[in-house]
Order: C-alpha cells, then sequence, then structure tokens
C-alpha cells in the first residue's frame, strides 16, 4: 500500500448486517457451500438493497461503550505488508487450517466481512483527536444495542482534508495485531493469489510502493478497526486451558517435582490465591479441589526454556506453560489435539475437565506491555495466549472488492 500504513486509503463500506445463508435442515452443509451460499446472499442483498454500499469513501469511527466499557477507533482500509517490514505487528503464530478456511471464504465472496482489530500507540495525534471530536460532536450513521450491554456508534468521515490529516498522523507508526492473526495472513495469502489469477508478477515484495509498475487493486489492503491503545487502554483477558484425560491428581502429583503446589478446597480461594500470586504461577482445578502452582524450580525451569528467546518471553506464563509445565513436567505437545481452549470463562474451563476426566489451567491475563514489548522485537506469544477486547462487532460494517 503506499507508504504501508495503518488506514492509509479509505474503504467504501456497507453499514448493515451480514450473515450467511443458514445451514440445511437435514445436516451439516460442506464448507465449500456454505461460503457459496455466503457469496450468493451477499449478493442477493446487494442487489434488493438489504446492503448498500455508501456513496462516497469514508474511514469510519466506530465506539462501542457500555457499563465499565468506551473504546473508539478508526474503521478502514491498511495496506498489506510483510511483518518483517515492522509496521503491521503480529503477535501470535498462526496455522494452516483456519488460514485456509478463512481464505475459502474470502476468495469466494470477494469480500471482507468483519474487520481485524489494530492497537497503536497515538500519542494523543491527530487521528485521536478527530476520532473523539467526531464522536463527541457529530450524529452518527448508526446506533445499536447488543444483547452483551454494549452501544454501537458509527460516523463516516468523508472529508478528504480530514481523512489526509488522519493520515499524514499514522504514516509513522506501528499497528499490533490484537485480533484478527489468521485473517491478516489471509489478506496477504488472498492477495499473492488474486494478483497471481491476473498474470501479474507475485506479490512477493515486502512493502508495495508507488513506484511499482503492477496496479494496485481491493485485495492489496484488508479492513481493520485501528485503535489508540493510549487513549483507549484494550480489555486483556486470559485464555485457559484444559487437558482431558489427565487427571487432576496425577497432574498435581507431576507438578510437585517442579514446583511449590498449594491446596485449596474450593475454587474462589484458589483463584484468589492465583491473583495474589508472584508470576509465573498457575491455578489446577478439576473434580477435586483447587491447586496452585508457584515458585518452580530454577534450575529446571531454565533448561526448559528455549535460549533462542528474549528473557521477557520466557518469563510468560503461557511461554513456560508451553515449554516447561506441558512438554517436561506432563509430557505432552501443546497443540489443538492435546489442549482444549478456553476463554475467560474460570468457570466453563472447570466444567470442561470435569466433563472429560481432565485438569483445568487457569492463568492470569498476560500485561498490555508484555505483548506489546514482544510483537516489538520480532517475537510471536505462543499460540492463544492474549484476547483482547472489546473486538469490533461483525456486520456493522463490510468491505466488498467490487465496489471498493
Amino acid at each position: 500500500a503506499p507508504d504501508a500504513t495503518p488506514a492509509s486509503r479509505p474503504a467504501p463500506s456497507p453499514t448493515a448486517a451480514f450473515r450467511p445463508a443458514p445451514s440445511s435442515s437435514t445436516g451439516e452443509v460442506p464448507l465449500q457451500s456454505r461460503y457459496t451460499e455466503a457469496r450468493d446472499t451477499l449478493r442477493a442483498w446487494l442487489g434488493t438493497g438489504v446492503l448498500a454500499p455508501d456513496p462516497e469513501p469514508a474511514l469510519y469511527v466506530y465506539e462501542q461503550s457500555g457499563p465499565g466499557v468506551l473504546q473508539r477507533g478508526l474503521i478502514g482500509d491498511v495496506g498489506l505488508v510483510d511483518p518483517g517490514e515492522h509496521i503491521v505487528l503480529p503477535h501470535e503464530d498462526v496455522v494452516p487450517g483456519p488460514i485456509a478456511d478463512r481464505l475459502a471464504l474470502m476468495s469466494t465472496t470477494q469480500a471482507n466481512l468483519e474487520p481485524i482489530f489494530l492497537l497503536y500507540e497515538g500519542g494523543d495525534g491527530t487521528a485521536t483527536r478527530l476520532v473523539n471530536e467526531v464522536a463527541s460532536t457529530r450524529t452518527p450513521l448508526v446506533s445499536a444495542h447488543t444483547e452483551d450491554g454494549l452501544t454501537h456508534r458509527l460516523w463516516a468521515i468523508t472529508d478528504p482534508a480530514e481523512i489526509a490529516a488522519i493520515n499524514a498522523d499514522l504514516h509513522d507508526r506501528q499497528a499490533l495485531i490484537a485480533d484478527g492473526h489468521h485473517r491478516y495472513a489471509t489478506y496477504r495469502v488472498l492477495q499473492r493469489q488474486e494478483r497471481a489469477t491476473r498474470s501479474r508478477p507475485p506479490a512477493d515484495q515486502p512493502r508495495l510502493t508507488p513506484s511499482d509498475d503492477v496496479p494496485l487493486g481491493p485485495w492489496d489492503f484488508g479492513l481493520a478497526l485501528l485503535v489508540d491503545s493510549a487513549a483507549y487502554p484494550p480489555d486483556l483477558k486470559a485464555i485457559h486451558r484444559v487437558i482431558p484425560g489427565l487427571p487432576l491428581e496425577e497432574a498435581v502429583a507431576r507438578a510437585k517435582g517442579a514446583w511449590r503446589v498449594q491446596d485449596y478446597s474450593e475454587l474462589a480461594l484458589g483463584l484468589a490465591a492465583l491473583e495474589r500470586a508472584q508470576e509465573p504461577a498457575f491455578l489446577l482445578a478439576g473434580a477435586d479441589g483447587a491447586h496452585l502452582l508457584t515458585d518452580p524450580d530454577p534450575v529446571q525451569l531454565a533448561r526448559a526454556m528455549p535460549a533462542d528467546h528474549s528473557d521477557r518471553w520466557n518469563s510468560l506464563n503461557t511461554s513456560i506453560l508451553s515449554e516447561f509445565v506441558l512438554p517436561v513436567v506432563w509430557g505432552m505437545r501443546d497443540d489443538e489435539h492435546a489442549v482444549r481452549i478456553v476463554h475467560h470463562d474460570t468457570e466453563a474451563a472447570v466444567r470442561l475437565a470435569r466433563h472429560t476426566g481432565g485438569t483445568a489451567v487457569i492463568l492470569k491475563p498476560l500485561a498490555v506491555e508484555d505483548v506489546l514489548a514482544v510483537a516489538a522485537g520480532g517475537e510471536r506469544v505462543p499460540r492463544k495466549s492474549t484476547s483482547f477486547g472489546p473486538k469490533p462487532r461483525t456486520g456493522l460494517v463490510l468491505r466488498t472488492f467490487a465496489i471498493d
């Protein structure tokens, strides 16, 4: 993208909800059929006016508010660049399966159906000030309430001078992918795919510049929500693990060889102790009570942690879990087959552990500054380490290549 900066080019986007067509009542619909149903439904809604493209290009100010929640940001197009350029920074690794799924959906629909979530350090710059001014003084295009108790409001910025001022402010800034790693990776795969099918030279350069002789297309950008993390600090929640088939008693017994273990008769007591504990610390729970792991053996821990990672990376609780607790203490790999993921909800994690005869591993959330520092250093935190919120509401703003 020109200058490869977040929100460097506005997207004309519909402001209406979108959902893929429902599955057949006779059973599960094959994946490819789902994608074609989504494409056909999108086309039908555009054709009949259920969805209508906005009349002129815009950046969108998006606000989410509710009890204890206020987040404002910009929705628009982000230029796609290689992570090695350190402009759009990933902080988690991706796996092929979800990318293939999202690629099939995006390429079939020729659309970005929801924005990824990016954070940046705004420094009270022009973009942040304009976002707040628009949200405070102008009439929104859309105002909606959702079942989670949040109110969503949307404004369009169409003045070329205001858009230019925003782009100038964002020009030299970095953005962290808070949510949407697989979709951003899919954006870049789709970019290469679309350029190749149009008989253009492969877009394998790490950066697109105005001097390139290959014209830019809509697939050279992706839909994104960009939030100033200084003005609107994100809510970073933990993602817990459940190990099916590893009985709690066995998990605790093995842990005693490398960790200090404190036993609690009730989950609530264990959670309170975890909150007070110094990292690294984990709470094991399941069919019988809860057990807090603290103060790991320093020699065993140092031997397990990879020497080619930074000290900050090696100190993350998710790194210690994936490199020490799971493989060394429990003798298993940290993958989607052996380890189940539960977002935020400790009670749900413990219920799943009891149901599967396994062990729930309850974690505290990572610190935002640690995630930013790891990403800025070119590293990735272990899979499923972070859950940033509030995430943008799916369906509020869509971007189709045909009307880009």
